[in-house]
């Protein structure tokens, strides 16, 4: 039997031990084995209390069975539901009776959701939105994927299409009635009103401002600067916890620390790197280098200094830089620096300039607070943003190319708008899943944890 007509089973709640575990099947034999392992199958969507027993009748649990006949079920096939006690023990036995039955198997990663996309209860956007929910890990991004679970930018994309084959539809039939005077320009005209309004709704949503597809990965702010300016404190403190050690002496850091960081919902990556100076050490030479090239690759770099350090932040790199003054509490620094930098950055103005002891805590709301404002003004996340991957943005940029092409060719000839709407139909097709996407779903469904 092919692996796709196969029974698949996994467990779908968290990892046991547990006070209640979730193991689900899908496929052709869930009936059969529902009714091996409980007796009977229940009614449609009923809680069922039953006791489990194995093919040699050996008690395994007494649980919770739901069935679920498709294609009326989340997967669009035949779906059984264990509640069970989470035990290790428990899991161990029911998964054992499972196996033993023909063309049933433990499930791969992905492999329900899968099912459910190719049996048509999901497209691959609401998929997306899907694992993009389970692994959400702020509430911003759980808002964001939620969107696109319920269908947000997939119902989007099925009117587009939808409105593209008729405006293709018009234009084909001016081709085919060419020889009938002024029919043809009766057709294409509506046609080409109905390309121009999708053109501008299309191009609305890939303008719109901030970037939130990054919003899966989260923003990169590294924190940079001489050496013992007291970057490790610095993250400590937006941690809020010690996942730094903190030094006198210079060249502590000799790696990069990561810390994941929860901004007013907005998910940050803050960067500990070492100290960048001249060194003899081939181990800090190393950390140096590193330092340099994470850098390079962040979205917002917080050159650290204090009172014996150059007080301008290095240029020339693509991601804006923030100089953030350190140990004020040692050397004072005028109060209205961070005034004036905050007011300066409202207008468009000057460096991005910060006061703070890292050690004291003081400036750090401050800077925080700031840090928020570049996350929203990066994001550009509201309510009603549709992007989510970059695999979207690339094929909806892909249909409106197609649709200016075809606006601006009309007046050459029909045949060649025609090909350019086909193409945009066939973008958001494969925007939605529904076609030619084989080579991709293996890589997006993969990401799923085993049991979804």
């Amino acid at each position: 039997m092919h692996p796709k007509d196969q029974t698949i089973f996994a467990l779908s709640s968290g990892r046991s031990p547990s006070a209640i575990a979730i193991v689900r099947l899908s496929g052709q034999q869930a009936g059969s084995a529902l009714t091996l392992l409980a007796g009977k199958i229940p009614g449609p969507r009923q809680a069922t209390r039953v006791l489990l027993r194995d093919a040699n009748r050996q008690p395994i649990d007494d649980a919770i069975v739901l069935w679920f006949p498709g294609p009326s079920s989340a997967t669009g096939e035949d779906v059984v539901e264990f509640h069970i006690h989470g035990g290790r023990a428990v899991l161990a036995a029911l998964f054992a009776a499972l196996s033993t039955i023909e063309n049933v198997r433990a499930a791969e990663p992905g492999e329900f959701t899968r099912r459910a996309f190719e049996n048509g209860k999901l497209d691959l956007t609401e998929a997306e939105g899907l694992d993009d929910l389970i692994h959400a890990d702020t509430d911003r991004q759980r808002r964001q994927a939620l969107r696109q679970l319920k269908g947000l930018l997939g119902d989007r994309a099925r009117d587009w299409r939808a409105r593209i084959i008729e405006a293709s539809a018009l234009i084909e039939a001016g081709i085919d009635f060419a020889d009938e005077g002024d029919v043809p320009a009766e057709l294409i005209a509506p046609a080409l009103a109905r390309i121009e309004t999708l053109l501008g709704e299309i191009q609305q949503v890939l303008a719109g401002h901030g970037r939130s597809e990054r919003l899966r990965d989260g923003l990169v702010i590294a924190i940079s600067g001489p050496p013992n300016v007291g970057k490790s404190t610095l993250i400590n403190q937006l941690a809020r916890r010690e996942v730094a050690i903190v030094s006198p002496h210079a060249g502590t850091t000799r790696d990069i620390i990561e810390v994941q960081l929860d901004l007013d919902g907005y998910p940050v990556t803050v960067i500990d790197t070492a100290g960048l100076r001249e060194t003899d050490d081939p181990v800090e030479q190393e950390g140096v280098r590193r330092a340099r090239a994470r850098a390079a690759e962040a979205d917002l770099v917080l050159w650290l200094i204090d009172a014996e350090h150059d007080s301008s932040a290095p240029g020339g790199g693509a991601a804006p830089t923030w100089l953030v003054r350190n140990k004020i509490d040692l050397d004072p620094v005028t109060a209205s620096v961070t005034t004036q930098s905050r007011d300066a950055r409202r207008q468009g103005q000057g460096e991005a300039m910060f006061a703070i002891s890292a050690s004291r805590s003081d400036g750090i709301t401050e800077l925080i607070a700031a840090l928020v404002g570049f996350a929203q003004e990066f994001f550009g996340v509201t309510e009603s943003g549709l992007i989510s991957r970059i695999r979207q943005r690339e094929l909806l940029q892909q249909t409106a190319a197609s649709l200016e092409r075809g606006l601006a060719v009309i007046g050459k000839g029909e045949e060649l708008a025609a090909e350019d709407l086909r193409a945009a139909a066939y973008s958001l097709g494969r925007l939605l899943g529904r076609v030619d996407v084989e080579d991709i779903l293996d890589v997006i469904f993969r990401e799923f944890c085993i049991g979804k």
